[in-house]
């Protein structure tokens, strides 16, 4: 298959490509190594894929529509992996905008190009974030969505119903995977996982928002990419699916994990719970496991000493 991963240089999108590549698929990773981030590890993410024959980098921006044309006619993608997106909620809140153009414009461009060259199926990164301030745990994707709490949240669930929108007019076959709190490897260095262990290691405070019993549920990069191949092998009309871990962890906790695998004790800076933060989530993964065989195995223990030991080889003293 000619598979288009979109960010597929970022945190997610590279462990994709690197799987895709594992099974022979043809894979256009596009990025606009923007710089939300060091976009240095985005270029260390896929440097050890750029001389392999059936992966192609292509350094473009979803937002530009005349760019992502000429993208479509040269390479003819047969499924669309899209994964770009403005992440982060708090950063949603200080710039609104940005979300909209990259996270709603850019998947209608992404849709409306898969429409006209006859796209064989759309497989969308949604959220967790969707759920908002849900009441209902666990969530299960038949619970409503309407309260979405940042902006981030609310681009996420319009790229859904775009989605949605264009699997009922076009027939194109479309997957929406919302996302639970992904940690791993590669991860973004404005996450808790990574911003964390940074912290924790230079013996610098980290910013603790509530009382510490708020809860995630952190998923393992190598499981969320497990459930992402699995939708390409899966052609729903339309359908969404959460990609979790079903175990919800304490941040007090995550932070006790922490601190044994860097062998320090965290400087703690004391700060009230903050717009946009709901206090848990926690994927019902029922549908998933039915449909899409998905299953999570890496538990947060096992994933935080991958993670603690890859950011010390690779990371550590380093902006």
């Amino acid at each position: 298959m000619r598979i288009l991963v979109t960010g597929g240089a970022g945190f997610i999108g590279s462990h994709t490509c690197d799987e895709l590549l594992k099974q022979n698929h043809k894979v256009m990773c596009l990025d606009n190594f923007n710089d939300y981030y060091n976009s240095d590890f985005k270029e260390e993410n896929i440097a050890h894929n750029l001389n392999n024959p059936n992966f192609k980098l292509i350094r473009a921006d979803i937002t530009n529509y005349a760019s992502l044309e000429q993208i479509f006619k040269q390479h003819s993608p047969e499924k669309i992996i899209h994964l770009a997106a403005r992440a982060g909620v708090r950063p949603s809140i200080e710039d609104p905008f940005i979300y909209e153009q990259t996270n709603v414009r850019g998947t209608l461009n992404l849709l409306e190009l898969s429409k006209i060259y006859s796209v064989k199926q759309f497989i969308f990164a949604s959220s967790s974030s969707v759920y908002g301030c849900n009441e209902k745990v666990p969530f299960a994707e038949s619970d409503h969505t309407r309260n979405p709490v940042s902006p981030y949240a609310a681009t996420k669930k319009s790229g859904e119903v775009l989605c949605h929108t264009y699997s009922k007019l076009y027939k194109i076959p479309t997957t929406c995977l919302r996302f639970f709190t992904v940690y791993g490897p590669g991860g973004r260095p404005d996450m808790a996982p990574y911003m964390f262990t940074k912290l924790i290691y230079e013996n610098k405070p980290i910013k603790k928002f509530g009382n510490g019993t708020t809860k995630r549920d952190y998923t393992f990069v190598s499981d969320i990419v497990q459930g992402i191949i699995s939708s390409l092998d899966h052609e729903f009309k339309y359908e969404i699916f959460n990609l979790g871990n079903n175990h919800t962890v304490k941040l007090n906790y995550f932070i006790e994990i922490i601190e044994g695998l860097v062998g320090k004790k965290a400087v703690i800076d004391q700060h009230p719970m903050q717009p946009g933060d709901v206090p848990i989530t926690y994927a019902d993964l029922t549908k998933s496991k039915k449909l899409l065989g998905y299953n999570p195995t890496t538990s947060i223990e096992k994933g935080l000493k991958i993670f603690v030991d890859w950011f010390l080889q690779n990371r550590a003293n380093r902006d």
